[in-house]
């Protein structure tokens, strides 16, 4: 199938560049031509910035179901985690499948075509397998397509409740036993014309260090992505002292995690040597700030990151929000904050963070630019709504990430295809209804 697109104005990766056509076949670009100041005939004209598609690098999609609930009154992470398991004791596939619709739906709407879904409720509650072991994992699979997104199913082994404990109750359907049973299930998966599979390492807590190296050489060995969560809390790295002596990131390194293909999510308490075993193992980052702030984990060290050697990309997380481009922002006003100094990252570097590189950081390096050969993953943000309008479209790249927000996105285009129109999802009629019936068959 061959669709071209007209943007009317499109970021090239350096530069904002007015009437651009951008020609599609089979779901890859095959031309970009600049220059073009009207749509050419039979184009489809995207009005607004055009970006390439966006990529949420860490997502848990059944916590879309705790937003609004888990803000009142206080606590901590770990009340929080509390509440989290409740929804999780309550999933099954069908309602799984439906939460997970719905959510990736929120994501298009807000310009993000690609998912890393960081995936653990593996087994019915107790811990017993499904009929088919990999039926909640191939419940977010069917999921995304039907939301017309992308998706890396990061496959998550979660074996202990913390540094050797048993899993307590909530945490049995979420572990294999050992990495060997995590392995052999996990390689059941199997990729699709929108999925690929990677790994996950939970944390250390929830993987014991003698089994750290078995994950990884999973991923390893299929050349695939693998993800873990590391040091979000201090207690994390307290517990991980107390029971290895050394912190997380040395932990990892140890046991051979570390590398290009790695991506450390939230990473937000490290030390010196911390970040530079990180940096100089190439690992990406993957900064979560709107979760972050949610549930008062901190300001994760990025700006020394990146200078180290990291590559930065984004996530959701928890769903708190759904907003690449707020997180975006959050990343470099979080940052300003911290340091009191402004202008950490221009906002070519921030965009880079939302596509190409949290599309490399999931294993699709082929996406997350505008240039033939690509896949046709795109975005636009409206330049004319109450938060947008104003500025010259040559600041279009400075006004999204500092103005824009996941209400201004007007397309989203998948693999060429037009997933969201005007502001409309074409795929699931009625997300707002789609989110509230999920939500409340969880309700408990």
């Amino acid at each position: 199938m061959q669709v071209t697109y007209w943007a009317e104005h499109a970021w090239l990766g350096t530069h904002v560049e007015p009437g651009v056509a951008i020609e599609t076949t089979d779901g890859r670009i095959t031309a970009v031509r600049t220059e073009v100041p009207s749509p050419p005939p039979g184009a489809v004209a995207l009005r607004g910035l055009t970006l390439p598609g966006m990529a949420n690098s860490h997502s848990h999609a059944f916590h879309r179901a705790l937003r609004g609930r888990t803000q009142v009154g206080s606590g901590t992470f770990w009340t929080w985690r509390d509440v989290m398991y409740g929804v999780a004791d309550r999933l099954t596939p069908d309602s799984y499948f439906a939460l997970a619709r719905a959510t990736y739906a929120e994501m298009a709407l807000a310009g993000i075509s690609c998912v890393g879904e960081f995936h653990y409720v593996h087994h019915a509650p107790g811990g017993t397998p499904y009929a088919d072991p990999n039926a909640m994992g191939e419940a977010l699979i069917a999921a995304a397509a039907e939301a017309g997104i992308r998706i890396t199913l990061l496959d998550t082994a979660y074996l202990s409740a913390g540094f050797g404990q048993a899993p307590n109750h909530h945490q049995l359907r979420f572990s294999d036993g050992t990495a060997d049973a995590w392995a052999e299930r996990a390689a059941a998966l199997k990729p699709a014309g929108h999925a690929r599979i990677g790994a996950a390492v939970h944390s250390v807590r929830a993987v014991p260090a003698d089994q750290l190296a078995t994950v990884a050489g999973w991923a390893k060995d299929r050349e695939a992505p693998l993800h873990v969560h590391l040091s979000e809390q201090t207690a994390e790295n307290d517990a991980c002292h107390a029971a290895h002596g050394r912190t997380p990131t040395q932990l990892l390194a140890d046991h051979g995690v570390l590398g290009p293909r790695t991506s450390a999510v939230h990473a937000t308490h490290l030390t010196d040597e911390d970040i530079s075993l990180l940096g100089g193992a190439g690992s990406t980052i993957c900064m979560c700030p709107t979760t972050e702030r949610d549930l008062a984990d901190g300001i994760g060290p990025a700006v020394s990151l990146q200078r180290a050697g990291s590559p930065l990309s984004l996530g959701s997380d928890s769903h708190a929000v759904i907003d690449l481009l707020e997180e975006a922002r959050a990343m470099e006003l979080d940052e300003r904050l911290r340091s009191r100094t402004r202008g950490h990252w221009t906002a070519a570097a921030l965009l880079r963070a939302a596509t190409e590189d949290g599309h490399a950081s999931l294993g699709w390096g082929d996406a997350g630019r505008i240039e033939p050969g690509a896949l046709a993953d795109l975005t636009t943000v409206a330049l004319d709504s109450v938060r947008t309008a104003g500025p010259s479209p040559r600041h279009g790249a400075e006004t999204a990430v500092f103005a824009a927000t996941g209400a201004d996105v007007r397309h989203t285009v998948v693999g060429g295809r037009h997933v969201v129109r005007d502001g409309v999802h074409q795929l699931v009629p009625d997300v707002p209804r789609a989110l509230a019936d999920s939500i409340a068959a969880l309700s408990g």
